[in-house]
C-alpha cells in the first residue's frame, strides 16, 4: 500500500527567495513478516515558483513581511493550500542567515506547513544541501570518483567535496555574483561588498561610478582564480585564503576532482547571458569567466541536476521506520525532533579513540551558529561483531567527542546502522553525564534530520522518522 505526501521547500538566500512543492509517494518495502520500512518510491516536482530577489530592509535586516508576501503569493499561484502540505523545509542560507532577524523570519514562515525542518543553514550545512541537490554525491558514488561542488550564490560559494559518495569536507568562500551591485540601465555601481575592500588586492570600483566589463575584469579574475585554487587547479592559495569566509577552512583536494557547479551563477556558466548587466550585478561576468577559464576547461566538468534550485529542491520528506531492538537510553526526554545528522566517514569510524574525538570535534562546528552548538545526532555505520576492547575504544572516543554537546546542555544521541547500540550505549553511559541515547537499525546520512519518538513495544524499540532531503534525479 502506498501513500502520497506533499512537501514544500522554501529557500531564502542572499540573492533570491524561491519555493518548490513536490509530491512524494511512500511505500512499505518490507515483506509482511518484517519490521515496516517506508521509503520514497517516487518523487515529482509539482510547482516551481518564480525566483524573487530576497527583500531586505537594510544590509543587515531581512524584510520579513516581504518574504511572507512572496510565499503567500506563490502558494496562491500554485493552487495548493498550506493545510495540504505534510512536510518540508524552510532554509535561510548564505549571508541572509547572518541577518539580525533571521530567526524571526523562520518563525513567521514555519506556519506554512505541518511538520517542518526549520533551520538557518550555516555554510557547512548549506554546502551539503546544495551538493546533494545538484547530485554531486550520487555522481561520485555511481562513477567511483571525487566530485567538488561549487554552489555559487550572491554572496558566498559553498564547497563540498565527495569521494566515492562519501562527504570528505566542506568550505565556504566569499565569492558571489552580488558582491558588486549596479543599475541595470546605467551601469552605475550601487553597492560594493566589504569583502572586496578587505582583500585590498584588486580594488573594486566605488559606489556611484559607472562600471563596464573591462573595469570589473580584475575583480572577476581574482574571484575566479580563488575558485581554481580551491579546486587544486591553480598553484598557491593566496587568493583562496584572502576570500575564505571568516571561521572556515579549506584544503584543496590532492588530485583534480570532477567539478560541479550549482547556485545562481551556475546558470550563467551553463546558459550564457548576452547582457552582462542582466541581473544588476557581476554574476554574468563571473559565470563567463569560469566558463572561459582554461584551468576549469581543462578539468572534467559536470552540469549539476539542479543549478539555482539545488538547495530549495531539498525539501524535507518523511521516511518512517523502527529502530533495532538493541537500544540504550538514559534520562532521554521524548520525542526528540528535527535533530540534524552528523555522520562520520568510514575511515574516521575506524580510528582510535583519540582520532574519533578529533573527528567529531572538527565536525561539530558544521551545526554551530551565532548562538553556539545545537542538538544533533551522531551517525555511525557500526562494526560487525566488534570485540569488547574495540567497543570500549569506540565509547571513549565518542564520549570525549560529544563532551562539548553535553556541556552545552544537550543529550548525547548516537544512531548506528549495525546491531550494536545496546552494548555501545551501556559502555558510553558511565563516561558521560546527562541524557544518553543510542539506537541502531537505522541508516542516516549528512543532510538528513531525525525525529525519535517515545519507546514502544514495552520499551523494546523506538519509532523513528528520517527526514531525508528530497532531490531530483
Amino acid at each position: 500500500m502506498s501513500e502520497q505526501l506533499l512537501s514544500v521547500g522554501i529557500d531564502i538566500g542572499t540573492s533570491t527567495t524561491q519555493l518548490v512543492i513536490s509530491r512524494l509517494v511512500l511505500e512499505n518495502r518490507a515483506n509482511p513478516f518484517s519490521v515496516p520500512r517506508v521509503a520514497i518510491a517516487e518523487r515529482e516536482v509539482l510547482y516551481r515558483s518564480d525566483i524573487h530577489f530576497t527583500p531586505l530592509k537594510s544590509e543587515t535586516v531581512i524584510d520579513a513581511d516581504g518574504v511572507r508576501r512572496i510565499v503567500e503569493e506563490e502558494y496562491r499561484k500554485s493552487g495548493f493550500d498550506k493545510r495540504q502540505i505534510g512536510t518540508g523545509a524552510v532554509i535561510i542560507t548564505g549571508e541572509t542567515a547572518r541577518k539580525e532577524n533571521a530567526r524571526e523570519v523562520l518563525g513567521a514562515l514555519s506556519a506554512f506547513a505541518g511538520d517542518f525542518v526549520v533551520a538557518t543553514a550555516g555554510p557547512d550545512l548549506e554546502s551539503i544541501l546544495a551538493a546533494r541537490g545538484a547530485g554531486a554525491d550520487a555522481y561520485a558514488r555511481e562513477h567511483h570518483t571525487d566530485v567538488l561542488n561549487f554552489d555559487i550564490g550572491g554572496g558566498t560559494s559553498n564547497l563540498a567535496l565527495y569521494s566515492h559518495g562519501e562527504l570528505v569536507r566542506t568550505g565556504c568562500l566569499d565569492v558571489g555574483g552580488r558582491l558588486i551591485k549596479l543599475e541595470r540601465e546605467t551601469g552605475l555601481v550601487t553597492y560594493v561588498s566589504p569583502v572586496l575592500r578587505r582583500t585590498g588586492v584588486c580594488p573594486p570600483p566605488a559606489a556611484g561610478e559607472r562600471a563596464h566589463p573591462e573595469a570589473l575584469a580584475p575583480v572577476v579574475e581574482f574571484l575566479t582564480q580563488a575558485l581554481e585554487q580551491a579546486a587544486g587547479l591553480r598553484p598557491g592559495r593566496d587568493k583562496l585564503d584572502a576570500l575564505l569566509t571568516e571561521g572556515t577552512r579549506w584544503e584543496p583536494p590532492d588530485r583534480p576532482p570532477v567539478c560541479s557547479f550549482s547556485g545562481g551563477v551556475a546558470d550563467c556558466i551553463y546558459t550564457p547571458q548576452g547582457d552582462w548587466r542582466a541581473y544588476g550585478d557581476i554574476g554574468v561576468l563571473l559565470g563567463r569567466a569560469i566558463r572561459e577559464s582554461p584551468r576549469f576547461r581543462g578539468a572534467q566538468l559536470r552540469a549539476g541536476t539542479e543549478t539555482i534550485r539545488a538547495t530549495v529542491v531539498g525539501a524535507g520528506s518523511h521516511s518512517t521506520e523502527l529502530s533495532g531492538s538493541t537500544i540504550f537510553y538514559r534520562n532521554a526526554v521524548f520525542p526528540l525532533k528535527n535533530l540534524p545528522i552528523l555522520k562520520l566517514t568510514e575511515a574516521e569510524e575506524r580510528g582510535s579513540a583519540q582520532a574519533l574525538e578529533q573527528a567529531i570535534g572538527a565536525k561539530l562546528r558544521w551545526f554551530a551558529d551565532e548562538g553556539g552548538l545545537s542538538q544533533l545526532a551522531l551517525g555511525l555505520r557500526g562494526e560487525e561483531n566488534p570485540s569488547y576492547s574495540r567497543v570500549r575504544e569506540l565509547a571513549q572516543g565518542l564520549a570525549r567527542g560529544l563532551e562539548p554537546l553535553r556541556r552545552a546542555g544537550f543529550a548525547s544521541v548516537v544512531v548506528v546502522e549495525r546491531d550494536m547500540a545496546k552494548v555501545l550505549g551501556q559502555t558510553m553511559a558511565p563516561l558521560l553525564e546527562g541524557p544518553v541515547l543510542c539506537l541502531d537499525g537505522v541508516g542516516v546520512d549528512n543532510g538528513d534530520y531525525i525525529d525519535i519518538g517515545a519507546p514502544v513495544a514495552n520499551g523494546a524499540v523506538l519509532p523513528v522518522i528520517i527526514k531525508t532531503l528530497v532531490f531530483n534525479k
